[in-house]
């Protein structure tokens, strides 16, 4: 098992997980054709992809889906209140319904869904599983819950959002207060310290490997959020908002483009 983030921060999100043949794609927020493109550039062909899954129906997470279908036969995954959102938006579609916190499969692919605290109808992260490891996703998340932290126990593997610095979001001039008490919210994103912290947890069960995400191009950077979690795993990187940040495989095989301890996507 393996997995690419396509592209993550507030321009759109997209991620894609490859088991035993199976393919899936988290999220649909970059346009189409940059889907289509980056997905290109990993190898994989647009009409391969298996299932796409949605933590949740903000635009950056959904912008292309609806142009992305046209070329892109795949049933879409969402729980019933966010399909009940998006479903207006994109016409004929085959969906699949699961509750939050349920579990189902895709091909071979176990996954496991997890209610996360964020500004939307019914957001949800993931864990997808096989005999051999472990990969956690958690998208936009104001806070990091019990439940949260449960759900992701034992992943080798983790993408997790950090958004923002504390100091940087204070200091910023371009967004006012209430927009700065939205991000910080406990239903708004995840600060850098906040990252860390679930990662420091996760480690003593296994975490080795993360990919952060969803940075704040005026309240974060990626030597900033490197910082804050560098000597909690092996391996830490920042996915970027312009390009894909490669094959992570995890710690039975290299990447196919390796990001190690000190080294940036984008």
């Amino acid at each position: 098992m393996r997995f690419a983030v396509l592209g993550s921060g507030s321009g759109g999100n997209a991620a894609v997980v490859e088991a035993g043949g199976t393919r899936i794609l988290v999220d649909a927020g970059l346009s189409a054709r940059q889907i289509t493109r980056r997905l290109g550039l990993m190898g994989i062909a647009p009409e391969s992809i298996d299932a796409i899954l949605l933590t949740h129906e903000h635009g950056d997470h959904i912008r292309g889906l609806r142009v992305l279908l046209k070329s892109v036969a795949a049933p879409i995954y969402a729980t019933p209140a966010t399909s009940h959102v998006v479903r207006d938006q994109l016409g004929v579609a085959s969906w699949k319904i699961f509750e939050s916190g349920a579990g189902f499969s895709v091909g071979g692919l176990a996954i496991e869904s997890f209610a996360v605290p964020h500004d939307a109808v019914e957001p949800v992260g993931f864990v997808f599983r096989t005999e051999q490891r472990a990969i956690g996703l958690v998208s936009d998340s104001g806070h990091v819950t019990a439940r949260v932290t449960e759900a992701l126990r034992g992943v080798d593997s983790l993408f997790v959002e950090a958004n923002y610095d504390d100091a940087l979001l204070e200091a910023d001039t371009k967004r006012p207060w209430s927009t700065k008490q939205r991000i910080s919210s406990r239903h708004g994103h995840l600060s850098n310290a906040q990252a860390a912290e679930l990662v420091a947890e996760l480690a003593k069960d296994g975490l080795r490997h993360v990919v952060l995400g969803h940075l704040s191009r005026d309240c974060n950077n990626p030597e900033v959020a490197l910082a804050a979690i560098r000597g909690k795993v092996e391996e830490v990187a920042c996915a970027c908002q312009d390009e894909p940040c490669g094959w992570h495989d995890g710690p039975s095989a290299p990447c196919e483009i390796r990001f190690g301890r000190d080294e940036l996507f984008g």
